[in-house]
């Protein structure tokens, strides 16, 4: 299953959090049907980490206007977000 690591700078991490819960139906549509994992820290940073079963689709609905939105509206700094798609692996 392909991971993809999203970090960013948002205005305010409480207010990010509260905005990134109540987006769920969205993420159902980026083909996420597993338990996202996030972290937020003291200078407003975030990272969230998801398993898309569809990588395109994912990515396509990430660079929506939909998304757009929902990032505008929870206080992503838009131009902070970097996104890691999870390609190689160590095994131990």
């Amino acid at each position: 299953m392909t991971k993809v690591i999203i970090t960013a700078e948002v205005e305010d991490s409480a207010k990010w959090e509260a905005g990134f819960r109540s987006h769920a139906d969205l993420f159902r549509t980026m083909s996420l049907k597993k338990a996202i994992q996030f972290s937020t820290n003291d200078s407003n940073e975030v990272a969230i980490c998801g398993e898309p079963d569809d990588l395109s689709l994912y990515l396509k609905i990430l660079d929506s206007q939909e998304t757009a939105d929902a990032m505008a509206y929870d206080g992503v700094k838009r131009e902070t977000v970097k996104i890691f798609v999870l390609d190689k692996e160590l095994a131990l």
